[in-house]
């Protein structure tokens, strides 16, 4: 296994973990920037109000994109990972 193999592996598992986060880490973004400009509007300021609906919106999220996520790791997993560790 050369160095470039080992770069190039970690470079695709990288984007692999970034594809992987990018729905949670969206819904995050999105539901608390409304929540903060809500918050703003309407100077609310209850802590509870930014967790629960954004802990909420994530769960969610996971729900619907854990079969993307599943296949994504599983397809990353059977095409690099798998045939260099019975190649080598």
């Amino acid at each position: 296994m050369t160095q470039e193999m080992i770069f190039d592996i970690t470079r695709e598992a990288l984007w692999v973990g970034l594809l992987i986060g990018a729905p949670l880490l969206g819904t995050a973004l999105v539901v608390g920037l409304v929540i903060g400009l809500f918050q703003a509007l309407t100077s609310i300021q209850e802590m509870t109000l930014t967790f629960v609906p954004k802990i909420g919106a994530m769960l969610v999220t996971f729900w619907i994109s854990m079969g993307f996520m599943s296949i994504t790791l599983i397809a990353f997993f059977q095409d690099r990972i798998i045939p260099i560790i019975a190649g080598g």
